[in-house]
Parts: structure tokens; sequence; C-alpha cells
């Protein structure tokens, strides 16, 4: 690409990043877009372990990285500092626990002038912070339809197409003078809140395939379950900031784990509604084993068979119940 690119600000919030920071920073560097038309503005969270130190570290070869407080300790508000202080004419958002193929800045600018869109994204591959077999699975897990949806930047897809969200994202500057930005209540879900709100506002968004990400996905089972707790909470209690739902998939959760709770209480009382309790338990374990068996032929693993369908289960159960007690506190039954 000729020095006639357009300046690029990556925004990229991070909060102990330790880990992972200097390698997603090494993968950005590595990327074929000109360095004088780039520059990464990396929002810290108030890191208490090694973050701040490493990028100050990278601070000190590459000029255009440049390192600012983020005192709420929150992603969107990360992003919001770091875009009303860029420079560029596209604004690209980045995660510090990813990686990204030496193109990826580069397709996105192409796809974002080629098809005149607002807003470029691709897919993300799911790595295990861990090699751990649970650690697998909980890969697999997020990057298959029973377990992502028809989330296309997750499960991949095989042609470029119009989407309601993306991962990350890479925006037209002024998007975020027509339609605001990130909404600083929401600490989950924000960037599909942003999404939702540029197609309401006749927006497009791009997913390509061919623009690629690695996401280190959470390995650690509790961890696990209490990110999927949370982000079921917030795709219900985001309700009392923004009246727009997310995507329908986001409810299944909640509609799957709320009908099992209602028959099986109701079967106390009246033994008819036991056969609807047993017909939804085992349709879902059926498509459930059956999911996890195909995992485990096309993984050449048969342990799969047995550890993906607990996998399956605590990330259905744990989301929803976590968007079942977002709806008590958004109608404030739970206080």
């Amino acid at each position: 690409m000729s020095n006639n690119s357009p300046l690029v600000s990556i925004i990229m919030p991070c909060r102990n990043e330790e880990r992972f920071i200097g390698q997603c920073l090494d993968s950005i560097i590595a990327n074929d877009y000109p360095k004088d038309r780039l520059e990464i503005l990396i929002g810290d969270g108030m890191s208490e372990d090694g973050t701040r130190e490493i990028i100050e570290k990278y601070k000190k070869e590459h000029s255009f990285i440049k390192l600012f407080n983020n005192p709420k300790k929150i992603a969107p508000a990360a992003q919001n500092i770091g875009i009303r202080n860029s420079k560029g004419e596209i604004i690209m958002i980045m995660d510090a626990h990813s990686k990204y193929l030496n193109d990826y800045i580069s397709k996105c600018i192409k796809y974002l002038k080629k098809y005149n869109v607002d807003n470029v994204g691709g897919i993300i591959i799911t790595i295990p912070r861990e090699s751990t077999v649970i650690a697998k699975a909980i890969a697999l897990c997020l990057s298959h339809p029973f377990g992502a949806g028809n989330a296309y930047f997750r499960i991949g897809s095989k042609k470029q197409r119009l989407a309601d969200t993306v991962p990350f994202g890479c925006y037209k500057k002024d998007v975020f003078k027509k339609i605001g930005f990130f909404n600083e209540k929401i600490k989950r879900g924000y960037e599909v809140d942003l999404n939702l709100r540029l197609r309401e506002a006749g927006g497009k968004i791009l997913l390509s395939p061919d623009i690629v990400s690695y996401y280190y996905v959470r390995s650690n089972f509790k961890d696990f379950l209490k990110h999927n707790f949370s982000n079921g909470f917030w795709v219900i209690y985001h309700f009392r900031f923004a009246a727009r739902i997310f995507a329908w998939r986001h409810m299944v959760p909640l509609v799957f784990v709320s009908s099992l709770i209602g028959s099986g209480i109701l079967a106390i009382f009246f033994p008819i509604f036991c056969w609807l309790f047993l017909s939804i338990l085992s349709s879902y374990l059926l498509v459930n084993i059956y999911s996890s068996f195909k995992i485990a032929r096309k993984e050449k693993n048969l342990k799969y068979s047995f550890i993906l369908p607990a996998i399956f289960a605590a990330h259905h159960i744990s989301y929803g119940l976590g968007s079942i007690f977002g709806s008590l506190k958004l109608f404030k039954i739970w206080n």
C-alpha cells in the first residue's frame, strides 16, 4: 500500500494483559500497512501487572504507539477516549488478547473503500489459553453453531456477507459523528449496541472471511461460567440503557432455561407438565450429544464426545441463568 493510504487509528483497551499484549502488538507491527499512516492508542485500565511496562518498551521502539490512562477500567470508556483523541480518518478497534494476520489492516481498509460500507470485520479463530482438554473443548464450543448460533464471525463463513455485527470493527470515523460513541453504561455487548445503532441509521457492516484474527478465550472453567453468566445478564439488562434487542440468537438460552425451570415447577403441581419438561430436556440432550459427537469425529478425539456435552450445557445454562437474573434486575424484582 502507498503513502496515500488513509491514516488509521487503532484503539486498544486493555487491563492486566501482561501475558498477551506483547504478541498482540507484534502482530500489528508485522502488518503490511505503512507505519507512517498508523497510530496505536492503548487505553490501560490501571493494570496491576506488568502490562504498562511492556507497552512502555514498545513505545520507545515505535513512535506510533501511544498509551493513555483509562480510570473507569472498562473497555467502552477506553474506546471513547481513544476515538476522541485519534487523528485518523479510519478507526479500528482491536483486542489486546488477540493477534492478527499481517494483512488484517490493509484488507479492512481495502474492503471499506471497495464496498462503500461503514464497518468491516472478519472472523475470529478461537484459541484456548491453556493446552488442557477442557480448555480446547471450551474453544470448540464457542466456535460451533450449537454454541454460537448464527454468529458467522465465530463459526466462519465461506463468503463475504452483510452482518449484524463483527468483532472489533474497522469504522469510518464519521460514523461516530452520526450515531455517537460507545455506550459506557453497557459493560457487555457495547460493540453490538453500537453496530445496531449504525444499522438503524442506514449503515452497512461487512463480514469478510479472509480477514482473520486469533482470539485467546478464557480456558478456566470457573472463569468460563462467570463470563457466560455476565454476557447473559447484559443481553437483558442493557434494555435499561438501550431499547433494542442485540440479536435473537442471544435470547435462546433465556427461553431454554426459563422453559426448563417453568415446566419443572409446574410439573410438581400439574403432572401433565412433566411431559413438557422431559420433551424439552430430551430434545436438548439429543442435539447436544449429536453436536458433540460430530465435533469429536472431526477432531479425531473421542474424549470430546464425553466432555463437550457438559461444556455446551454449562455454556447455555450459565448464559440463560444470567439472562434470568438480568430480567429480575431490570424489572426490579431483585435488588
